[in-house]
């Protein structure tokens, strides 16, 4: 089977999957630290006005890569944000505080010389009702990109991945965010 994966990868016909979320000590100790209340993750969805096809996979040399949650890269952010959330104990779905997401970005490209890809989305924290939060973040990558498909597809799916630990991290470094959830 190994022998399979590997030829599907050289041939340019795989369908990838993102692996699940894993939260990194470095946000969990800055979400601990902060002195957010726990809060709720609500919907994620694709921004307005942006393709369907951002939100449901991207290409890397003829690969599609796309997530295991409802083939939705909004839906992998809020479960990127949501194992963050809850690793710190700062998790709450009951929670009257709720942080919600577009997609406005969603880029990569895993050219021959230099890798780069792209992540942005517009978070809102909603309290009881009431839009307390609202801003784009946007975060960026670049890379050496090998000419061989079976290191550059590898490499730009952890780069890839890492965006969106790297958006989260943007979001809970954000003085306003962290006001807006204490």
């Amino acid at each position: 089977m190994p022998l399979l994966a590997a030829a599907a990868l050289m041939t340019g016909c795989a369908q990838m999957k993102l692996g699940a979320p894993v939260a990194s000590v470095d946000n969990i100790q800055k979400a601990k630290a902060s002195g957010l209340a726990p809060s709720a993750v609500g919907e994620f969805t694709l921004a307005k006005g942006k393709p369907a096809e951002m939100d449901a996979g991207v290409s890397i040399r003829s690969n599609t890569l796309s997530s295991p949650f409802e083939q939705s890269f909004a839906k992998y952010l809020k479960e990127t944000l949501s194992a963050e959330l809850k690793a710190a104990g700062l998790l709450d779905p009951a929670s009257t505080t709720v942080i919600r997401g577009e997609l406005t970005d969603s880029m990569l490209d895993a050219a021959i010389g230099e890798g780069k890809g792209a992540l942005g989305a517009r978070f809102m924290v909603v309290k009881a009702g009431k839009v307390v939060f609202d801003k784009e973040l946007r975060t960026e990558a670049k890379w050496e990109s090998s000419f061989v498909g079976a290191v550059a597809i590898p490499r730009a799916v952890n780069e890839y991945t890492t965006l969106h630990r790297q958006l989260v991290t943007k979001l809970l470094d954000d003085p306003q965010f962290r006001a807006a959830v204490k």
